[in-house]
C-alpha cells in the first residue's frame, strides 16, 4: 500500500499547504502526482509579508511543553505534535536546505538574511524540485467525495478533477459562511473571531504620542482573569506592541463577546508594585527636589510620555519635585500602577490576518491531521480551531501541521 501513487490535492498554498505539498512529494521520493491550488496571483503570501519581510519563521524554544504553552487553541495536540516535529526540526529542514536562521534576544527566528523571499525560494525549489504542480489564480469551489474513496474538485475555472487524497490548508477565514463548504462535508466549525489585534481608544490622550515604547508593561483587561506582560507601542489609534497582541490572543473570545469594548490597566513601571513605585518617587522627589518634575531621568518611562503622565496626574509642569505634595504624589503613583483606558474597538493586521476558531480539533486525528468525518480528507494550519501568540509561533504550528499530515500521506 505504501507504494501505491496516490494523487493528492493542497488547497492553500500558504506556509501549511506548502509544507504539506513538497515534503508529501519528498517522502514519496516523486512518485505520485502533487497539486497545490492557490486562489492568489502568489504563493507564499504570508510568509513574504510576516515579520515585516523578514519572516519569523519560528521560536527559539526547543521544548515541546514550553512551546504548545504560546497557543491560546490546539496547546494540548500541539503538545505531542511538537515531539513528532518541532522548533528544533524546523531549524533543521531549512538548514539542511541551506537557510541558516538566527535567534533574536526575544526568542523570534529570522533567517540570517533577513528576508523572506530566502524561505520562500528555499520552498519553491523544493516544490520544483520533487514536481510538486503548482496553480494560482485558482479557487476550489466544491470537494465532492466519491463513492470509491477519492474526491472530485470543481474549480473557479470551470474544470474538474479527482484526486486520492485532499487537504485543507485555505488558513482562517474571518466570516462563519466561508466555511460552509466545509460543513457540507459534515464538519462542525467553531466561529471565526480574529486574534492578535490592537487597542483602539477614543481618548485623545496619547494621539501626539505615536512610536513611543515601554518594555516592560504589565496590561490587565479589567474584570477578567487575562493580562500579559511585555512590551507596549503607543500608536495613532491606541496600544499596539507584543504585550497587547499576546494579550488580544489569550482573550479573543471573550472580547468579541463583548464586541471590543471593555477597560485595561496598565502599570507603566512594571515589575514594580504600587509601594515601590511609591518608594521610588519619594527617594527621587529627595534627590532632585530643585529640578522640574518632568525632567526627570530615574525612571524607564521615555520623556514626552513621563510628562504626559504627570499631566495626568494633575501635576503642574513648572513645578520642582520639592513642590509635590504627598497627595500629588499618591495621584501620580496610581497613573503610573494603575493607570485605566478605555478601548473600544480594535485594528487587525490585515495581510497577517490570525483567527481563533475554524475546523474542531476533536474532529481530527492528531497523529495524522486526516478527518475523523471523511476520510481521506486532511486538515492543516489555521483552518483548524488553533492559534498561537506573536513570535513565530503561527508558522510553527504550520510546519509541524504540515510535516505530520505529509508524513501520513507518505504513508498511503
Amino acid at each position: 500500500m505504501a507504494d501505491k501513487e496516490l494523487s493528492v490535492a493542497v488547497i492553500g498554498a500558504g506556509a501549511a499547504g506548502y509544507f504539506t505539498a513538497v515534503n508529501a512529494a519528498r517522502f514519496k521520493k516523486g512518485t505520485g502526482r502533487i497539486v497545490l491550488f492557490e486562489k492568489g496571483r502568489e504563493v507564499l503570501s504570508k510568509v513574504r509579508i510576516s515579520g515585516g519581510g523578514r519572516c519569523n519563521v519560528t521560536h527559539y524554544c526547543f521544548d515541546a511543553e514550553r512551546l504548545s504553552e504560546a497557543y491560546p487553541r490546539g496547546r494540548r495536540m500541539l503538545r505531542w505534535s511538537f515531539e513528532q516535529f518541532g522548533a528544533a526540526d524546523t531549524v533543521e529542514w531549512f538548514e539542511e536546505r541551506g537557510v541558516k536562521l538566527k535567534a533574536e534576544e526575544d526568542g523570534r527566528m529570522f533567517p540570517v538574511t533577513d528576508n523572506s523571499e530566502t524561505i520562500i525560494r528555499c520552498l519553491t525549489t523544493e516544490a520544483e524540485k520533487f514536481g510538486v504542480t503548482v496553480h494560482t489564480k485558482t479557487s476550489i469551489q466544491k470537494v465532492e467525495p466519491l463513492k470509491n474513496g477519492a474526491f472530485e474538485l470543481a474549480t473557479s475555472k470551470g474544470k474538474t478533477a479527482v484526486f486520492d487524497k485532499v487537504v485543507v490548508a485555505t488558513g482562517g477565514y474571518n466570516r462563519e459562511e466561508a466555511y460552509s463548504w466545509l460543513e457540507e462535508l459534515g464538519h462542525s466549525i467553531h466561529k471565526p473571531v480574529p486574534s492578535l489585534f490592537t487597542f483602539n481608544f477614543r481618548e485623545k490622550i496619547f494621539k501626539d504620542l505615536p512610536g513611543i515604547s515601554v518594555n516592560p508593561v504589565q496590561i490587565k483587561i479589567l474584570d477578567t482573569p487575562f493580562r500579559e506582560t511585555g512590551p507596549l507601542l503607543i500608536t495613532h489609534w491606541g496600544f499596539s506592541g507584543p504585550a497587547v497582541l499576546k494579550l488580544s490572543a489569550w482573550a479573543a473570545r471573550e472580547l468579541s463577546e463583548r464586541e471590543y469594548r471593555f477597560d485595561i490597566e496598565v502599570n507603566w513601571w512594571y515589575p514594580l508594585n504600587e509601594h515601590q513605585v511609591r518608594e521610588r518617587l519619594i527617594s527621587i522627589r529627595k534627590q532632585n527636589n530643585r529640578k522640574l518634575v518632568i525632567n526627570q531621568k530615574e525612571t524607564p518611562i521615555p520623556a514626552r510620555l513621563w510628562a504626559r503622565l504627570t499631566e495626568l496626574a494633575g501635576i503642574n509642569h513648572k513645578k520642582n519635585w520639592a513642590d509635590i505634595s504627598n497627595k500629588e504624589l499618591h495621584e501620580l503613583t496610581k497613573v503610573l500602577c494603575f493607570g485605566t483606558y478605555s478601548i473600544q474597538g480594535k485594528t487587525t493586521f490585515k495581510e497577517e490576518f490570525v483567527t481563533c476558531g475554524g475546523i474542531p480539533l476533536h474532529e481530527i486525528n492528531a497523529d495524522t491531521l486526516e478527518s475523523k468525518i471523511v476520510p481521506g480528507l486532511f486538515f492543516v494550519g489555521e483552518v483548524l480551531d488553533i492559534d498561537g501568540v506573536t513570535g513565530g509561533f503561527n508558522f510553527q504550528a504550520a510546519w509541524t501541521n504540515g510535516w505530520l499530515a505529509a508524513r501520513a500521506l507518505s504513508r498511503g
